[in-house]
Order: structure tokens, then C-alpha cells, then sequence
């Protein structure tokens, strides 16, 4: 039986995602990756990072460990293990040289590197940007490293041992499982070196993410654990609105990607209890589908792929070239209907040609 409330909350987080690269676009605290503010003054548009990024990436690889359990009964594990390298590491390695590319040529000018492409040659040029355009990929990339790690623990839990002990836990010890939530913000390097792989690892946060990822596979994939979730869930969202509420009041115009920020125990609380509150949330009142819901639960991992270079390319060129021109609400309202006008355009258009679909989006076949 297919669980809507999966495919619609998964969709309905990406485009979140999308949203928040709009405003992280723009941002003035300091989080890596923008092209700047405007000005040094608060910027209250900001707040929509720090209500979404403490729980939708965790999000995403909670629902992603959940349809990893129902994928591996229906399937053999080197058949998921085959689908899911087509699927995530073609796009993530093959995809940079045919598509990103474009991307990460942007993400070099953002940067502050337009020199280092000056005096390259044409093929340096075209590899470093390729390599620069990694960008959001990163998710699909550990994603499948992810999925290599599942695999042995899938063979090790041949009968199901654990599995099932997993899926007798109540409301408490779902709760509680937030510690786990918080030991893996614990494993990011505290004090990133600069010019050194610790801002990269702290980008990925592997030991991080692999705890909600295996906590979607061995607890939240128990239908039993879902209908416990949907139970409680206005009360663990009232829990989470104050959480945030408090965790944004008291730290706002702090960079909230830093590993210390990332590590508060009022942060981790936040976090754990969105992201339960939300699987909650659309489990009791969001598990139906229909034409719109459809067509989004099959292109929304395209849209996934593709809109970062929308959000790349018109942000930085109004910023750089019409700041002076456009107020930022201007801005930000004109990036915002760009990416999510665009985005679905160009995916549209890729995944209908053959070989670029499955190089851009692993697909073997238009859907």
C-alpha cells in the first residue's frame, strides 16, 4: 500500500528547500554559499532559516530511510543497491560534467574566483566548474553512501531482530530518541581549520545524518510508530513552536550553520521535534494524493537537481548588476518566481531527452 503522506510531505520539504535557498541567497550572517546581504543591519527575511534548517535536510533523510525499508521488501538488496547508484551517484558524478557545470561556474563567480577561471584554459575551466557545482548534490551523495552502509546492516538484521524491537517503542522513547539527534550534531568539528577538508566534512555531517536515516529505516518505517506520531502530533508541534521560537528569539543575527550553533541542546529539541511533528502532521491529515500531489511526488527530486542553477545565476546577476535599481523585496520576489517557474522547465525539457535524463536525473526512461 503506498503511503501518500511520505511522497506529499517529501515533495512539499523540497520545495521548502527551495524557498530557503532564495533567502540563504541573500543572507548577511555570514552562512557560506551566498552572495551577500543588504547591508548590516537585521534582515528579518532571514528568519526563514532559522525555522527551517535545524529540521528539513534531518527531515529528508528520515523519509528517506523509511522508503529505503519498503524498497528492500519488495526487492532484492544488490537490485535497490543498482537502482539507487543509477539514481543518486550518476546524477551526483556524471551529472556535473553534463549539467552542473552551469551551476557551479556561478558558484565560482559568487565565490569570489572569476580570476581562477580568467586564466584557465578552456578544459581547467570546464572540470573546476563541474567540481564548483556540486552544490545541494551533496544530499544525494551521501544519500548513496548511506545506502552502502544500510546494506551491511540489512545483512547483519537478516531476520528482522532488531527491526522489530525498534518497532515496540512508544511516544517516550521516540522522544528521547532526540539524543541521538544531538550526539550526531556533536560529531561536527567544532573548529574548522581553515583551508583544510573540515569545512567540507561539516558540510556533509555523514555521522550526523546517518542517525535519522537509520532511525527511518529501523523505527519510523513501523506502521505502528506512524499512527503513534499522528496521535500526538499537534501536541509535539506546539512543543516545536516554542522550541523555535525561543532558540530564534534568543540567537537571531548569529551564522545558524556554525558547528557550535548547530550543537545547542535548544537547537538539536527543535529539530527533532519538527521533524516528528511533521511526520506526524501529514500522516493524519495528508495521506491522499491526487493530479497536482502526483505529478509533484514524481519530479519533485528533479526540481530537486536542477534549482540551484536558477537560484545561482538570476540571484547573482541581480545582485551584481541591478541592486542599485531593484529594492530587495523586488529581488527576492522576482528569484522566488524565477525558481519556482524555471525550475520546473527545465526539468520538463531535460528529462524528456534520453541520454541527459538518465546523466541529470538517473532516469532510464520518460515518466
Amino acid at each position: 500500500m503506498r503511503r501518500h503522506w511520505i511522497d506529499n510531505l517529501r515533495w512539499v520539504t523540497v520545495l521548502l528547500v527551495l524557498l530557503y535557498h532564495v533567502v540563504y541567497f541573500y543572507n548577511n550572517k555570514g552562512v557560506f554559499g551566498g552572495v551577500g546581504g543588504f547591508g548590516d543591519g537585521p534582515q528579518y527575511q532571514d528568519v526563514l532559516m532559522y525555522i527551517l534548517y535545524p529540521w528539513f535536510m534531518p527531515l529528508l533523510f528520515l523519509l528517506a530511510g523509511i522508503g529505503s525499508r519498503y524498497s528492500l521488501e519488495k526487492v532484492p538488496a544488490g537490485q535497490w543497491f543498482k537502482s539507487r547508484t543509477r539514481k543518486l551517484l550518476v546524477p551526483s558524478t556524471i551529472g556535473l560534467f553534463v549539467f552542473q557545470w552551469m551551476t557551479g561556474y556561478f558558484n565560482t563567480l559568487v565565490a569570489g574566483r572569476g580570476e581562477v577561471l580568467t586564466n584557465a584554459s578552456g578544459v581547467a575551466k570546464y572540470f573546476m566548474c563541474a567540481l564548483s557545482g556540486i552544490g545541494p548534490l551533496w544530499f544525494i551523495q551521501l544519500l548513496w553512501v548511506l545506502g552502502f552502509v544500510l546494506l551491511i546492516l540489512h545483512a547483519i538484521d537478516g531476520k528482522d531482530k532488531f527491526y522489530n524491537l525498534c518497532g515496540k517503542a512508544n511516544m517516550v522513547v521516540i522522544v528521547l530518541l532526540g539524543i541521538l539527534f544531538w550526539i550526531g550534531e556533536k560529531t561536527l568539528i567544532m573548529s574548522p581549520r581553515a583551508e583544510s577538508l573540515d569545512g567540507l566534512y561539516n558540510l556533509y555531517k555523514p555521522l550526523f545524518y546517518i542517525f535519522p536515516f537509520l532511525m527511518g529505516y529501523f523505527v519510523f518505517s513501523h506502521d505502528k510508530i506512524q499512527e503513534t506520531l499522528a496521535k500526538f502530533w499537534i501536541p509535539m508541534m506546539v512543543f516545536a513552536v516554542i522550541a523555535g521560537s525561543v532558540l530564534i528569539i534568543t540567537t537571531f543575527g548569529q551564522d545558524n550553520t556554525t558547528p557550535r550553533y548547530l550543537g545547542s541542546p535548544l537547537n538539536n529539541l527543535y529539530g527533532w521535534l519538527m521533524c516528528l511533528a511533521m511526520m506526524g502532521w501529514f500522516k493524519a491529515k495528508f495521506d491522499y494524493t491526487g493530479k497536482f500531489a502526483g505529478y509533484m511526488t514524481k519530479s519533485s527530486f528533479g526540481l530537486y537537481i536542477v534549482h540551484y542553477l536558477v537560484i545561482a545565476s538570476v540571484g547573482s546577476y541581480m545582485y551584481f548588476n541591478m541592486r542599485e535599481q531593484l529594492p530587495p523585496f523586488a529581488m527576492y520576489l522576482i528569484l522566488t518566481v524565477a525558481v519556482f517557474a524555471i525550475s520546473p522547465l527545465i526539468y520538463e525539457g531535460l528529462h524528456r531527452i534520453p541520454f541527459i535524463r538518465w546523466c541529470v536525473f538517473g532516469e532510464k526512461k520518460n515518466k
